[in-house]
C-alpha cells in the first residue's frame, strides 16, 4: 500500500474540552452517557470506539458552520475524561473502515460527491476526491446515521 496523501483531522482538541466543560456546567444539550455497547459510540477525538462502561459527552456539532447550505448540526461523541488526539494523522482509523460514507466539499463548503464506503478501501475513495482540484476538503461520516466522525485534508 502507497503511503496516502491526506491527513487525518480529528475533531479539534478545544472543542473537545468545550463539550467537557459545558457537560459538567450542566449545558441541556451536551449529556453524559455510558457506552453499552462495543461499537455503538465513537469518540471523535481519539477515533476509537468507547468500550461498554466508558464515559461519554453527547453534544451537537456543526462540522459545516452555519450559514452554508450544507451546513447541520448533529449529534457526536467524545470521551467525558481527557483522551489523546488521534495520533496517526498519515492513517486512516483501522476502526472505522465499514460502515462510513464519504463526502467531499469544495471551498464554498457545497457538497461535489459522495460515496459509501462499501466493500471499497475509504483510502481509494478519499484519494479520488483529492485528485479533484475543486475539493477543497473531505468529511466521513456513518453511513447509517449520518453522524460527522472526522475531516481530511491534503497534505
Amino acid at each position: 500500500m502507497r503511503t496516502p496523501s491526506f491527513r487525518i483531522i480529528p475533531l479539534p482538541t478545544d472543542v473537545a474540552d468545550a463539550a467537557r466543560k459545558a457537560a459538567k456546567a450542566g449545558a441541556p444539550d451536551h449529556e453524559m452517557v455510558i457506552a453499552d455497547s462495543p461499537r455503538g459510540f465513537p469518540c471523535r477525538h481519539c477515533l476509537r470506539w468507547a468500550e461498554p462502561g466508558e464515559r461519554l459527552i453527547l453534544f451537537p456539532f456543526a462540522a459545516i458552520a452555519p450559514g452554508r447550505p450544507y451546513s447541520e448540526s448533529g449529534p457526536i461523541f467524545v470521551h467525558a475524561d481527557r483522551c489523546e488526539p488521534y495520533p496517526a494523522t498519515h492513517e486512516y482509523p483501522a476502526e472505522f473502515r465499514q460502515g462510513r460514507a464519504v463526502r467531499a466539499y469544495n471551498a464554498d463548503h457545497d457538497m461535489i460527491g459522495a460515496q459509501l464506503v462499501d466493500g471499497e478501501e475509504p483510502e481509494a475513495i478519499i484519494e479520488s476526491f483529492l485528485e479533484k482540484p475543486e475539493t477543497a476538503f473531505v468529511h466521513v461520516r456513518s453511513a447509517s446515521h449520518g453522524c460527522y466522525t472526522m475531516q481530511i485534508g491534503r497534505l
